[in-house]
């Protein structure tokens, strides 16, 4: 049996001797549903259940293997081994309770360090399985053999990551090429607004940058008329406190940018 040399052995028995062999042909990815260690991972597979991953990953990225990489583990349904023999290695990995959030940045490197393991120990093909018995790399729900009565394992984030992330930088180092760049994920404006819960309509943001905008240019404007008001005063004659008008003037105005300073900072997120 075939242990990785970037995870920690924590052989699960008896099951990593009494279960039969396999010929490794696929690695499948999955998420736990619970926001568990390597280690609790390892806990609810000797305690907890009759079935098993070959590996399992905290949130933190690091990896621990239960079981040899050519020994049956359980976690797959119809491809933990098929009557040739042939079988899928599998991963769970910690995750939230509804498959919801992504795989972190730490454990998308120790996925692809993974997949690019088992290319080079294995000879997995560097494509996405284009059937339920085809050699290659998928997740869990990708094919309905895979996962008894369905599933949504890893959930739409992880897929996504899986697709255009974690699979391409598999093929990319395993065959040397240049690393394809990961797309700005930036939130956008409605990003925002939904984090915060909110049910502010999309307009709001940029309402709340036009506003911010209107504030600079007012404060342009007060400069201008301080200085008009200056010239005025200076007209009107010797009696005149010029510097009195401008400070009344300016605190007048001053009051007013208050006004809509308050008013903008009533509409951010989180106010």
């Amino acid at each position: 049996m075939a242990w990785y040399p970037g995870a920690k052995k924590m052989e699960l028995q008896p099951e990593s001797d009494s279960q039969p062999a396999i010929v490794p042909t696929q690695l499948i990815l999955h998420s736990v549903a619970a926001p568990w260690t390597k280690e609790r991972i390892f806990e609810y597979w000797r305690d907890g259940t009759n079935l098993e991953s070959h590996f399992g990953q905290s949130y933190d990225g690091s990896i621990a293997q239960y079981i040899g990489t050519q020994t049956r583990a359980d976690a797959c349904y119809l491809a933990n081994r098929r009557s040739d023999g042939t079988g899928a290695v599998s991963i769970e990995t910690a995750s939230d309770l509804n498959h919801t959030d992504p795989w972190t940045d730490a454990q998308v490197e120790g996925l692809i360090r993974l997949g690019v393991w088992m290319h080079q120990q294995h000879g997995i093909p560097l494509r996405i399985c284009r059937s339920w018995t085809d050699p290659g790399y998928g997740y869990h729900r990708l094919w309905p053999e895979w996962a008894q009565g369905g599933t949504e394992c890893p959930g739409d984030a992880r897929v996504a990551q899986f697709k255009n992330v974690i699979f391409p930088a598999i093929v990319a180092r395993a065959t040397g090429q240049p690393q394809p760049p990961v797309e700005d994920d930036m939130p956008t404006p409605r990003d925002l607004w939904a984090y915060k819960g909110t049910d502010v309509p999309y307009d709001a943001y940029a309402y709340l940058l036009d506003s911010n905008r209107r504030i600079i240019a007012l404060s342009t404007q007060v400069a201008a008329l301080s200085a008009t008001v200056g010239t005025l005063a200076d007209k009107l004659g010797e009696d005149v406190d010029t510097a009195e008008v401008v400070a009344a003037v300016k605190a007048a105005i001053a009051a007013a940018v208050v006004k809509v300073d308050v008013t903008v900072d009533d509409l951010t997120p989180g106010a």
